[in-house]
């Protein structure tokens, strides 16, 4: 599915409305209405129960009164409370006023802070809230009278209906505005807004619906490039099918270089993930005197032993033997436990440059590139890197935290800077092209904070590189699969104790069911 920031949904709404000539009251009319749905499927018991409605004073406050319309036709207590004086409203938004002022629904104006007690006292006695206060046009922070009645909302900890996005957040970075309604649902119009999808956006939505007003194809399907928000619908065709006369040829090798003293585990389980994504054949490179561990440890996954310095990690003796390795193969993952000897930061160094098969970066082969940000204009093959928000940290020279304050903007701007696929981990993994490409993973719960799953989703993405997908495809397939197979193991065990190599038995079953859904896409 599509997701659009602010700007790109009032083009479309502009578009709609100047271009095609649908009545902007119509879109509202549409909004409105499914919106009221979205609430009777939530709180199917609101018949005998009070609604208040919040009213701000553009369009957003105009979606709130065709809502109260349609609760009122169907006998639901439901008071509107103005924001702003009767007078101020304008275009479709005066329109449904005047028309639920002639039914007689209850409408007050609650207008400055001499009010806010007022309405504390009217707020607390209703069931459930409607939120249309503030709408996707907000680019600054809510202050004054707004603030306080969205501080009031959240303290009384009713159930919220936000409309289109709750009031506060921005509809593109998904970063509060000063102060942000906590809605148990949001019912956002078109198409979901980016800022709902990511962190800390996401928290504050609730339950998310996506209302159908009547939008056409030729409007919604405009932006470019897309943003993604990775459902099973948008992956599945990314399998394609298996011929009967396949073989594990057919499938690709990756080779995975990785492992020192005490993280052996980590290139063991990048190998695991890429077999599992269907890679027809993977190699681990380990350092010499870690190999026979290997051997023992691994039964599908074919080892090969590597020079080594003194501490046991891949020394630059080994670049002669990687480099005969790399021949026919068709990915490679680096770094899983590598471990950021001065020798081995060489190893990667020369690896990034002179590889010829698209390469996915990991862990110590991120952090050995901290200070060589200018290898990446160098490399011969395609990149894709996966860090963290730590190790993106390091890469850009900043704290954790303000990776995560800027995390669309950082992922979009360092890919499109170097060139790269850039997959930024955590709640919400984003994925960026260096041709602008954005995607938003829909899947995964914190049951993946636990060591090694990402060892697994190198291995993942790995796997698909090699079997001939782009980097930008493997690595959103990689990242949807991962996060899906925790949902699975989520819904069973629930998200506790959850380790990395449970995942391992679950790809399989994920692959199964895109590979149906891509089936009856093609039937």
């Amino acid at each position: 599915m599509r997701a659009v920031t602010a700007e790109q949904m009032a083009e479309m709404d502009r578009t709609a409305i100047e271009v095609l000539g649908i009545p902007g009251v119509v879109l509202m009319e549409n909004a409105g209405r499914g919106a009221s749905e979205v609430m009777y499927r939530y709180f199917p018991a609101l018949e005998g129960k009070r609604v208040a409605v919040l009213a701000g004073g553009g369009n957003n406050g105009g979606d709130g009164f065709v809502i109260a319309r349609h609760l009122w036709q169907k006998r639901v207590g439901v008071t509107v409370y103005l924001l702003k004086k009767r007078e101020s409203y304008r275009g479709d938004a005066k329109v449904n006023l005047e028309i639920i002022e002639n039914l007689d629904v209850q409408v007050e104006e609650h207008t400055g802070n001499k009010s806010l007690a007022g309405l504390k006292k009217k707020l607390a006695k209703a069931d459930f809230l409607v939120d249309a206060i503030l709408g996707t046009g907000l680019n600054a922070p809510v202050k004054g009278f707004y603030r306080k009645v969205i501080e009031l909302v959240n303290q009384l900890e009713r159930p919220v209906l936000a409309v289109d996005l709750p009031s506060g957040l921005s509809a593109t970075s998904g970063i509060p505005l000063g102060a942000c309604i906590e809605a148990s649902v949001t019912a956002t119009f078109g198409l979901p807004k980016v800022g709902q999808l990511v962190t800390p956006g996401c928290t504050y939505v609730g339950h998310l619906e996506v209302v159908d007003i009547g939008l056409p194809r030729s409007v919604t399907e405009v932006a470019k490039p897309p943003i993604l928000w990775l459902e099973e619908s948008d992956l599945a065709p990314l399998l394609g099918t298996r011929s009967l006369a396949s073989h594990k040829g057919s499938f690709g090798h990756a080779l995975v270089v990785g492992g020192s003293v005490g993280k052996t585990g980590a290139g063991a389980m990048t190998g695991l993930g890429a077999a599992r994504a269907g890679a027809g054949l993977v190699t681990l490179a380990v350092p010499i005197s870690l190999h026979a561990l290997m051997e023992i440890k691994l039964t599908e996954i074919m080892t090969e032993p590597l020079a080594e310095t003194a501490d046991q990690t891949v020394g630059t003796a080994a670049l002669p033997r990687l480099h005969a390795l790399l021949k026919g193969k068709q990915a490679l993952a680096l770094g899983p436990g590598l471990s950021v000897d001065e020798e081995t930061v060489e190893v990667v160094l020369d690896l990034v440059q002179r590889s010829p098969c698209p390469i996915v970066i990991d862990a110590d082969g991120i952090n050995a590139l901290v200070e060589h940000l200018d290898v990446f204009k160098r490399a011969r093959s395609a990149l894709i890197l996966t860090p963290h928000p730590g190790e993106m940290g390091r890469l850009l020279k900043c704290s954790a935290e303000e990776v995560q304050n800027q995390r669309l903007a950082l992922v979009q701007s360092f890919s499109e800077q170097y060139g790269i696929t850039l997959v930024l981990k955590g709640a919400r993994t984003l994925i960026a092209s260096p041709k602008g490409r954005l995607a938003i993973n829909s899947s995964g719960n914190p049951g993946l904070a636990s060591g090694g799953t990402g060892d697994i989703l190198t291995g993942l993405i790995t796997g698909f590189l090699a079997q001939g997908l782009s980097p930008f495809d493997a690595a959103c397939l990689g990242v949807y699969c991962h996060g899906t197979a925790a949902d699975r193991l989520a819904r069973r065990w629930g998200d506790r104790g959850m380790l990395a190599t449970d995942l391992l038995q679950e790809i399989p079953v994920v692959l199964k069911s895109l590979a149906e859904q891509s089936n009856k896409v093609g039937s």
